[in-house]
């Protein structure tokens, strides 16, 4: 496992008392993270991968570099998001520098989860874009905001930070690629369930979205197991009867999870609350960044909310608050879309070195349900 950390991580070479590693072989991998969340939902932040540096320098394109760490490397993903060195929910995002990935961005980022890799995770870039700042990895930016140039797998985005001279703050805000309704009013049949009516948004990713009333749920008070288990089912029956596209890349062409909301469509100065569940039931903390670029976009799409009107989106796990808003309207492909700001809180929680022993039968991590 070639993998190393580069700003935040501990030092490993026995330089102070608590600052060595445990004792391990030579060939021990060290995996250097920093740790951040954004509403609550992780974000373990993998500074430097050998593995991607090298394909990044070879000319690989982002799409090209993140099939090639999922099919040679994923065992890094594994290691830093499964247990015992993660969790069920755990999010990650490697860094990337330079090269085509990058395409004239400041930085590229493939992001992980606990099933994966995703193209786009808004709650991932307001905290890379404070990370950014903090770790020097873009010019010294003017006062009171930098902007920071991410390329994702699903395009361009760029994150808005304040910025004070020595050091970011908060809020974080981001201007996504291009969102759009991919369907609407679409009628699924959902084992268990029956017939319901779900709205296919485009955030940089592909969601489900639908009221959990339909489900016989309340998003904000039913237990979030059983909103987790029809979530799932919704987006195994949406999969199975509907063909996504995608205006420029049939990688991307995927359904990411379901959001259940709590109805709350229309413009309103009072905050609507929904439920991420994506990739193997993974549970989104936060409001989820792309799932309010996705809502934000279907709702414009209705005539439900005009450009500039700010909405407030609340998680149902945690309480955070995400606000959104459609910015410019846009055509990407064959699709009238909108830019979309969506805008959050995002915190430092600590750096952490990991080691990962050769001859440890469960170096690789394993995964419960």
């Amino acid at each position: 496992m070639a993998a190393q950390g580069g700003g935040g991580g501990a030092e490993g070479d026995g330089g102070g008392a608590g600052r060595a590693l445990p004792p391990h072989s030579p060939s021990c991998a060290v995996l250097q993270t920093v740790e951040m969340h954004t509403g609550g939902e992780p974000l373990r932040i993998i500074p430097r991968l050998e593995a991607a540096e090298r394909a990044a320098a070879a000319g690989l394109s982002l799409l090209s570099l993140r099939r090639e760490v999922a099919a040679r490397h994923d065992h890094v993903r594994r290691a830093l998001l499964h247990e015992p060195r993660g969790h069920g929910g755990m999010y990650g995002a490697v860094v990337v520098r330079g090269g085509a990935a990058a395409d004239g961005a400041d930085l590229a980022v493939l992001f992980l989860h606990g099933a994966g890799y995703s193209a786009m995770c808004g709650h991932a870039v307001m905290a890379l874009g404070r990370f950014a700042l903090d770790y020097g990895l873009v010019p010294v930016p003017a006062r009171p905001e930098a902007a920071v140039r991410l390329r994702c797998p699903c395009g361009p985005v760029t994150a808005f930070v304040p910025w004070d001279g020595r050091r970011s703050g908060n809020p974080v805000r981001f201007h996504s690629v291009p969102a759009f309704a991919a369907a609407t009013d679409l009628a699924v049949d959902v084992p268990g369930h029956g017939k319901v009516v779900v709205d296919i948004g485009y955030g940089g990713t592909f969601y489900a979205f639908l009221s959990a009333e339909q489900l016989g749920l309340d998003v904000c008070s039913s237990k979030t197991r059983d909103l987790v288990s029809a979530a799932s089912a919704v987006t195994e029956a949406v999969k199975k009867q509907f063909k996504l596209h995608h205006p420029e890349s049939e990688d991307l062409a995927f359904l990411y999870g379901t959001i259940l909301t709590d109805g709350k469509d229309a413009f309103s100065e009072e905050p609507t609350t929904n439920i991420c569940v994506f990739a193997d039931e993974q549970v989104d903390r936060s409001p989820t960044g792309s799932g309010v670029t996705a809502r934000i976009a279907l709702q414009h799409h209705k005539g439900l909310i005009q450009l500039e009107q700010t909405r407030t989106f609340r998680s149902s796990t945690t309480g955070s608050l995400f606000t959104g808003k459609a910015v410019k309207e846009a055509k990407f492909g064959n699709y009238n879309a909108v830019i979309v700001e969506v805008s959050g809180e995002a915190f430092y929680t600590g750096t952490a070195t990991f080691t990962v022993e050769e001859e440890d039968p469960l170096k690789h991590g394993f995964f419960l349900k």
